[in-house]
């Protein structure tokens, strides 16, 4: 295995890092450091759990190499994101945002991959060029390429076989939930791909929630070019209440 930074070049970042001889500033510093190292610990688990979730692994198999109890490594990576029967059957979703999820599968088949995650749920949006999330996205030139090309460059091109059964893994199952959500707080009786796109920025370790930022999407800018969608198509249609 790849040695980590030893302490030594972790004290020399600190104090390159911190530009000054003073102790209180180098502190600062280091504390920051740790600070996200922590995070980005934490987001690295999060992303292998959710390959291992989508493999088909069970939460026993994960604690036991996590070395922790069974509820606590579910508590820790999925106690946020409700499933099961909370989650909104499919009769609630536009056509449009139906045909989205089912273009994720092949999305992650494309790249080999053994999962469908929420990378492959953003990739998914594509499938429907006319629809609000696809406007949005290359309306700020987050193409497919583009975005496909960050999924590579995150998580890499895989080699699994395209006939491979593919689970969601639980952060990609938690947007069809947070879709409702968002859905709900907007007054809209439908489930449409604006709502899919505003659900994958609720978890910001989610792949789909930083490539978005890396492309200039970050969750304020992308709520508030949906919203401004939404907005117009209102004005153009009267009493018309689904536009997905």
């Amino acid at each position: 295995m790849t040695p980590a930074p030893s302490l030594q070049d972790l004290i020399e970042i600190v104090r390159r890092d911190a530009g000054a001889d003073d102790v209180l500033e180098q502190l600062a510093t280091a504390r920051a450091m740790v600070s996200e190292l922590n995070d980005t610990g934490d987001a690295l688990l999060g992303h292998y759990v959710d390959r291992a979730r989508g493999s088909g692994r069970s939460w026993t198999e994960i604690s036991n190499v996590l070395g922790v109890t069974k509820q606590a490594v579910h508590k820790r990576f999925a106690g946020n994101f409700p499933l099961g029967e909370e989650a909104p059957t499919l009769q609630r979703f536009t056509d449009r945002a139906r045909h989205t999820l089912e273009a994720a599968k092949p999305a992650a088949a494309a790249l080999g991959h053994n999962y469908v995650g929420t990378e492959h749920l953003l990739l998914g949006l594509y499938a429907e060029p006319e629809s609000v999330a696809t406007g949005v996205l290359l309306a700020a030139s987050a193409t497919r390429d583009l975005v496909e090309a960050a999924v590579v460059a995150r998580v890499g091109q895989g080699s699994a076989p395209a006939e491979s059964h593919r689970s969601f893994t639980p952060r990609a199952a938690a947007v069809l939930t947070l879709a409702l959500s968002e859905a709900l707080k907007l007054g809209h009786n439908y489930i449409g791909t604006e709502h899919l796109l505003l659900a994958m920025y609720r978890d910001p370790e989610s792949i789909a929630a930083q490539i978005l930022a890396a492309l200039g999407l970050d969750r304020e800018t992308g709520r508030a070019r949906v919203l401004e969608v939404l907005a117009a198509w209102q004005q153009d249609q009267p009493g018309g209440t689904e536009k997905a």
